[in-house]
C-alpha cells in the first residue's frame, strides 16, 4: 500500500486522519522505511545430525556378553544331552529347568531394558524442558507437561496438583511460564520429600560412623546408604531403576559431582562449622561422622539433580546447608550416648581377664 502525505502536513499543521485518492493532486509519496534489524526474522541454521559412534567400551561389553551367552547356551545344551543319554526323565527335567532359566533371563532382560528406557525418558524430558524454557516454545512445553502428568499418574499424593495443572493446559500461557507452573505444581511436593530423605540419610550416616569402631564398617555403611538413597530418589521421581539402571545412575551422579565441583569443600555449611570453631572441639570419630554425613548429603543432592525430570527454574535447588544442618548435633548426641556404655564395659571387665 502506498504511503502519502498532503501539502497541509508539510505546512506544519497537525496531522489528522484523512481520506484521499491516490491520483489526487498535491499528494506526495514517501519511500518505504527499511525494517530494523531487531524486527527481522531470525535465520535458523539447522544443526548437523549427531554422529552415533560405538565406543570401545560398548564393543568390549557386547563381545563379552555374546561370548558368555554362547558359552552358557552350549553348556546347557551339552548338559541336557548328557541327561537324555542317562535317562529320558532326567533329560526332560533338565529341559524344563533350562526353559525356566531362559524365561527368567528373558524377563530380567526386558525389565532392565524398560528401566533403562525409563531413565532415558527422564533425561530426555529434562532436556526438552530446558529447550522449551530457552525458546519459550508453547507446544513443546505442553508436550512436556502432558508427559509429566502421565509419569506421575501412579502417584496418589499428586492427585490434586495434577487436577489443578490439567485445568491450566487450555489457558493462554507462554511456554516458559507453563514449564515453571508445572515445576511449582508437581515438583514442589516431591522436592520436599527428596530433601527430607537426603537429610535423614546424612544424619543416619553421621550417627553410625561416629559410634562405629571399624573403618571398614563405616565405608560399607556409607556405600550401602548412598546406593539405597539413589534408588529411593529415583523411585520418588518415577525412575524405578534396575541393576543396570543403578550402574547408569551412579555414573550420572559421579559425573554430576565432577562437573559441579565434587564435595564443594567451600560450601556454606563447612564454612559455618569451621568459622564457629567447632572443628577444634570435635573428636576424631565425631569429625569422621560429620564428614561422612556431608558426603552422603552431597551425593543425595547430585542424585536429585540427575533423577529430577525438570530442571530447577521456578524453584530453588536444595543446598547442602538445607539437608545437613543438624549433622553435628546428631553426631554429638550419638557419641554422648555411646561414651557411658563404653565406660560400663571398661569398668565391668578388668584388664587381663
Amino acid at each position: 500500500m502506498a504511503k502519502g502525505t498532503n501539502t497541509r502536513e508539510s505546512s506544519g499543521e497537525a496531522a489528522r486522519p484523512q481520506v484521499f485518492r491516490l491520483d489526487e493532486a498535491g499528494i506526495t509519496f514517501a519511500e518505504a522505511e527499511p525494517m530494523p534489524d531487531e524486527l527481522a526474522l531470525p535465520v535458523t541454521v539447522p544443526a548437523p545430525p549427531a554422529r552415533s559412534r560405538l565406543g570401545l567400551g560398548t564393543l568390549f561389553w557386547a563381545g563379552l556378553g555374546g561370548l558368555v551367552s554362547l558359552g552358557t547356551g552350549l553348556a546347557v545344551s551339552k548338559l541336557v544331552e548328557d541327561l537324555f543319554a542317562r535317562a529320558d526323565w532326567l533329560g526332560y527335567v533338565g529341559l524344563s529347568f533350562a526353559a525356566l532359566f531362559g524365561a527368567a533371563t528373558l524377563a530380567i532382560i526386558c525389565r532392565e531394558g524398560l528401566a533403562l528406557a525409563r531413565l532415558s525418558s527422564l533425561d530426555a524430558m529434562r532436556t526438552r524442558a530446558m529447550a522449551a524454557l530457552a525458546a519459550d516454545d508453547r507446544p513443546e512445553a505442553e508436550a512436556v507437561t502432558r508427559d509429566l502428568l502421565s509419569l506421575t499418574a501412579t502417584m496418589p499424593a499428586l492427585a490434586r496438583p495434577r487436577a489443578e495443572l490439567s485445568s491450566h493446559l487450555g489457558a493462554i500461557i507462554d511456554g516458559a511460564d507453563l514449564v515453571r507452573l508445572t515445576e511449582r505444581t508437581l515438583m514442589a511436593p516431591l522436592d520436599a520429600r527428596a530433601s527430607q530423605m537426603v537429610s535423614d540419610a546424612a544424619k543416619q550416616v553421621s550417627v553410625v560412623t561416629a559410634v562405629s569402631p571399624r573403618a571398614a564398617v563405616d565405608l560399607l555403611f556409607v556405600f550401602y546408604t548412598a546406593l539405597t538413597l539413589m534408588r529411593r530418589l529415583s523411585r520418588l521421581y518415577g525412575g524405578r531403576p534396575g541393576a543396570l539402571g543403578m550402574i547408569r545412575l551412579v555414573r550420572h551422579v559421579v559425573s554430576h559431582l565432577a562437573v559441579t565441583g565434587g564435595m564443594a569443600a567451600g560450601d556454606s555449611l563447612i564454612q559455618q562449622v569451621v568459622g564457629h570453631g567447632l572443628a577444634a572441639r570435635l573428636s576424631a570419630r565425631l569429625g569422621e561422622g560429620v564428614v561422612n554425613g556431608l558426603l552422603t548429603a552431597r551425593l543425595g543432592l547430585a542424585a536429585i539433580a540427575v533423577t529430577r525430570p525438570l530442571p530447577f527454574a521456578a524453584l530453588p535447588a536444595p543446598r547442602i546447608a538445607d539437608v545437613a544442618s543438624g549433622l553435628v548435633r546428631s553426631a554429638q548426641d550419638a557419641e554422648t550416648q555411646a561414651e557411658p556404655q563404653a565406660g560400663i564395659r571398661r569398668v565391668g571387665k578388668a584388664p587381663g581377664e
